[in-house]
């Protein structure tokens, strides 16, 4: 059995209890793996049927956004000037994490601070068609944000998911297999010398109990030579 099939360790008895707890070990490390992965998945589920409302809507809003920004040019006139005039923005992004089984997600919220400094743009004329662009590019702006918070998730989670599954197989097919031919290679190796020390002890036993045989014959005879040497003396 080649070195990669299997862990170089001597084989003793404390090999043996030390393979255990480490099979013990990668089995309970795939387990977790596993669950981790399938919290993955179903919140990668739940982020794929969200992600699907927002991208169809999205041709729908950029082409009434367009179509608004046509009619308030047409109507108001250019008023170019006073989107170059704009050195603050009234709607801002805030990132937030969301942790997903040790997985960090990253969350996008808009909010609106402060008030429309433009609110008067368009009295003269084109008011209303000028409000009318500035709710569909609030609309836009917000469904573009949802839609970046939830493919940045969808892309996060999509990683995290092959990254933890590549885990979960190699812990699966590749470590698991080469500690249990470690254990059963030990095992087999422990059951020889145990079967080498028994023949040991066997042939060790045999010979004592020949030894043993031997000094009771040697000593019968003696006993019979000391009996039948003063029967010689009378004849």
């Amino acid at each position: 059995m080649s070195g990669k099939e299997r862990i170089e360790i001597f084989p003793s008895r404390m090999a043996q209890t030390i393979m255990k707890a480490r099979l013990k070990g990668a089995q309970t490390s795939r387990n977790l793996l596993k669950k981790k992965s399938d919290a993955l998945t179903l919140r990668f589920l739940q982020i794929l049927k969200k992600i699907i409302e927002p991208k169809m809507l999205m041709g729908e809003v950029m082409r009434e956004v367009a179509f608004s920004l046509a009619e308030a040019k047409f109507t108001a006139g250019d008023f170019s000037t006073v989107i170059q005039n704009v050195n603050k923005a009234q709607v801002k992004i805030q990132a937030k994490k969301h942790n997903i089984a040790g997985v960090t997600l990253p969350v996008f919220e808009h909010y609106h601070e402060g008030t429309d400094s433009y609110e008067l743009t368009g009295l003269a004329r084109g008011g209303e068609q000028l409000a009318k662009l500035k709710g569909n590019y609030a609309k836009a702006v917000e469904l573009l944000v949802e839609l970046a918070s939830l493919q940045t998730s969808f892309v996060t989670l999509d990683e995290a998911i092959k990254i933890t599954n590549r885990r979960v197989n190699a812990i699966e097919h590749i470590i698991i297999p080469r500690i249990e031919r470690t254990l059963a290679s030990i095992i087999t190796e422990l059951d020889e010398r145990e079967r080498e020390e028994f023949c040991r002890l066997k042939k060790i036993q045999k010979k004592k109990i020949l030894e043993e045989k031997s000094e009771k014959d040697l000593e019968q005879w003696r006993t019979v030579g000391e009996v039948m040497e003063p029967a010689n003396l009378l004849a």
